[in-house]
């Protein structure tokens, strides 16, 4: 039995004006685009309506709906991309804004990405005994254990040095589906090291807030937030007070229909529809 009514994307768009659409697993994959999500973006803009994507990832919001582009999406096919990296940025620029000297940082990404840190103005360092804050934005968990990361980290968190988790995906889609350890993931980790973790984006509330001050005048129970996580998109749009769809596509496209009523649970939350994918 399913854990909430089947819709489509002709009956959401007949219900909500706005639209946080999460953007792995419900637009694309690390192969690329999913077949049919550009139309369905494109035709809600056709209809008028509002959409922001909204995904944990540590680099800006710019940075990937240029990715996008270059995946084949229209630009004109969404009105805003927000991202968990955009959020702390916002957020720690605000704190640490007229403070004295150089913070050391070191942060843990994929790609390399020091994003956040080089817009903060920190000096990026390798040594985890010479950071003053940890980052971490992204994982390579397919190809690095997580023991590894755990032993570069320790004397970061053996010193109580504070992290920032800019992507609190505990999973990651990788090239040829499956999935690997995602960068929050590895902030657990470093909490169970012994280091404090701060965490920005879905499911907190602050990535929810940033992406409401976007609508304008749109009232709440006129958005509804479309993604594949139960434990990140979902969860994090009950907490908001937004309506939710789950796509079975992304990170429990092979999770049996009878197994998600315990993950919603676990997790406190459940959605209020349910797509096979995200097309029109």
């Amino acid at each position: 039995m399913s854990i909430a009514p089947h819709t489509t994307l002709a009956a959401l768009a007949d219900r909500y004006d706005a639209f946080f659409v999460d953007q792995f697993g419900v637009l694309r994959d690390d192969d690329g685009a999913y077949p049919g999500a550009n139309a369905a973006l494109l035709h809600l803009k056709a209809l008028g309506k509002t959409i922001v994507i909204l995904s944990n990832s540590g680099r800006s919001g710019a940075y990937n709906g240029d990715r996008l582009v270059k995946l084949g999406f229209d630009r004109s096919g969404f009105d805003h991309f927000l991202t968990s990296g955009d959020v702390a940025h916002h957020i720690l620029a605000e704190e640490t804004a007229g403070k004295a000297g150089i913070t050391r940082c070191l942060t843990i990404s994929s790609g390399g990405d020091r994003n956040l840190a080089e817009r903060l103005g920190f000096e990026s360092v390798e040594d985890a005994a010479l950071a003053d804050i940890v980052i971490i934005s992204g994982s390579e968990a397919e190809r690095i254990p997580l023991s590894a990361y755990r032993d570069r980290l320790r004397p970061a968190a053996e010193r109580g040095i504070p992290c920032y988790c800019t992507n609190p995906d505990r999973h990651k889609l990788v090239k040829g589906g499956g999935t690997a350890p995602g960068a929050g993931s590895i902030a657990l980790a470093y909490e169970a090291l012994g280091g404090p973790v701060r965490w920005f984006g879905k499911p907190h509330p602050a990535i929810y807030r940033q992406a409401q001050s976007l609508l304008g005048n749109i009232e709440a129970d006129r958005i509804v937030c479309v993604g594949d996580s139960i434990e990140h998109d979902i969860a994090g749009a009950a907490g908001a007070g937004l309506a939710s769809c789950l796509v079975r596509t992304g990170i429990l496209a092979s999770t049996p229909d009878s197994a998600l009523a315990l993950i919603c649970e676990t997790h406190g939350a459940r959605p209020d529809f349910v797509m096979a994918r995200f097309t029109i």
